[in-house]
């Protein structure tokens, strides 16, 4: 297991974040670890990306970002380049999946499908993003293909929330949960960062709960 997964492993909740304005990255992710999170997702949805990546890294060694929603070799470049640690596609794009290897930086690329995991395993990869979870099938779904691939690790992703969370934790093969609902884009809008950290508090004390 790489350290990235690692620390996402250990939070169990990797926070996927949108950002419109880089100038959010530090006071979230100032929010985001007095919540108790150590990892964040800063999606390829927008302009602002590359330099909310580099805002995060500059600021504080604390946090573990990765890049989102990455579609191409190049976004992987920019990505790295700005300090992205792991990298996270919603497909599974064999060109975006053998840059990052050959930069050398986890990559956890989207899949909906047996076939889209085979083709995971041959590219040497053990650790896949299942995306959009609930409306692939949810927990059921993520239980039947973990089925046959028992080395396959799994982080749904897609209509996780407080009320499913627990039900996706409990399946072995899940590593950890994608999830928005702590960094709401309303929220972040809003720069209601309190309600960031409040969130986060309270979605890892559900976490506790579970693995109790």
């Amino acid at each position: 297991m790489t350290q990235a997964l690692e620390l996402i492993a250990a939070g169990r909740i990797l926070p996927v974040v949108v950002l419109e304005d880089a100038s959010g990255a530090e006071p979230l992710a100032t929010a985001l670890l007095e919540g108790g999170l150590r990892a964040i997702e800063v999606t390829f949805r927008t302009d602002a990306a590359a330099a909310a990546i580099a805002g995060i890294t500059k600021y504080t060694e604390e946090m573990l970002v990765g890049a989102g929603t990455v579609l191409t070799a190049e976004q992987a470049d920019r990505a790295v380049e700005a300090g992205a640690r792991f990298v996270v596609t919603p497909g599974f794009g064999p060109a975006v999946v053998r840059r990052c290897q050959e930069l050398g930086v986890p990559v956890f690329p989207g899949v909906a499908t047996a076939t889209e995991i085979q083709m995971a395993l041959d590219a040497g990869l053990s650790t896949v993003k299942f995306f959009p979870a609930e409306q692939l099938g949810g927990v059921a779904m993520v239980k039947a293909l973990a089925a046959p691939f028992r080395s396959v690790r799994f982080i749904p992703t897609g209509g996780v929330n407080p009320g499913n969370i627990a039900s996706y934790l409990a399946v072995p093969s899940v590593v950890a949960v994608g999830g928005t609902w702590m960094v709401a884009p309303d929220r972040l809008a809003a720069k209601d960062w309190t309600g960031v950290t409040d969130r986060t508090r309270a979605a890892l004390k559900a976490v506790e709960d579970i693995d109790a």
